[in-house]
């Protein structure tokens, strides 16, 4: 199972490469990329509601570079609290705000400092600045108090980490009891050879990194989850380069997942 590098795998080397990559993007959106961006791929390819983005501020969505659709994952209510698990500019951020209101918290962390600018200078402008807040940290040490979060997005977070085990730990951490994940992810139809799982360049393109459906779900629960299920399928690599970097036999897609803190 890939749910860690290989051995003499370059972790820091990927690390730098997705935070390059980010920055590059918080600067110049429109820059050419493996992936696609912006609010119309968001509405067209993953089924986000126009009415809701064309609300934020395109600071936040020209960012928007999520695999799929967390929100279909299940509701959130007002007064809760909310981590967006690698917020980016804060396209999902600012949409759990809105739903939590003033009585609730919208918390985003980050390791990429010019997306951070951008969801804090976005959330003031959005009107929210009083609900969100945006943290600097990684995924496998998240500034965030146990049991304190009733919500977790993840959007195309988890195909990035060198050790998912770890990650879903972390986010199980954070979670109060019966707290919920809602988490879009790429998934891959077959298990990925040795040579293409340790290729950083492939795992900075969100594929190097990913898993098979069941072995989401089996990670997923073995960190302490229950109710694990898929909801929706989405195909964020389409015409991409990402897409020409595999055989097409691999099936790379996204997947949106429900899962609660058993």
């Amino acid at each position: 199972m890939a749910l860690t590098c290989p051995i003499g795998f370059d972790t820091d080397r990927l690390r730098h490469h997705v935070r390059e990559t980010y920055e590059r993007v918080a600067r110049d959106p429109s820059g050419d990329f493996h992936f696609h961006r912006g609010a119309l791929y968001a509405v067209r390819a993953l089924g986000y509601d126009a009415d809701e983005l064309w609300t934020l501020p395109e600071l936040a969505t020209d960012r928007f570079a999520g695999v799929g659709n967390p929100h279909t994952a299940g509701p959130i209510h007002p007064g809760e609290t909310v981590l967006d698990h690698a917020c980016g500019a804060g396209t999902d951020l600012l949409l759990a705000a809105r739903k939590v209101g003033p009585r609730g918290k919208a918390i985003g962390v980050d390791m990429t400092a010019g997306m951070r600018d951008c969801a804090r200078r976005a959330a003031r402008v959005a009107g929210l600045a009083s609900i969100v807040e945006v943290r600097g940290g990684v995924f496998e040490e998240l500034p965030v108090e146990s049991g304190t979060v009733d919500v977790v997005l993840s959007n195309g977070v988890l195909n990035l980490a060198p050790d998912k085990p770890r990650v879903l730990a972390e986010v199980a951490r954070v979670l109060a009891p019966g707290g919920r994940l809602h988490l879009a992810d790429v998934v891959v139809a077959r298990e990925l050879k040795e040579d293409a799982r340790a290729n950083p360049d492939l795992w900075a393109a969100c594929i190097g990194g990913a898993l098979t459906v069941p072995e989401l779900l089996d990670a997923t629960r073995a960190a302490g989850f229950a109710d694990v299920r898929t909801v929706q399928w989405f195909d964020a690599f389409g015409g991409t380069s990402a897409e020409a970097k595999v055989s097409p036999d691999l099936s790379v897609r996204a997947v949106s997942l429900f899962a609660q803190r058993a």
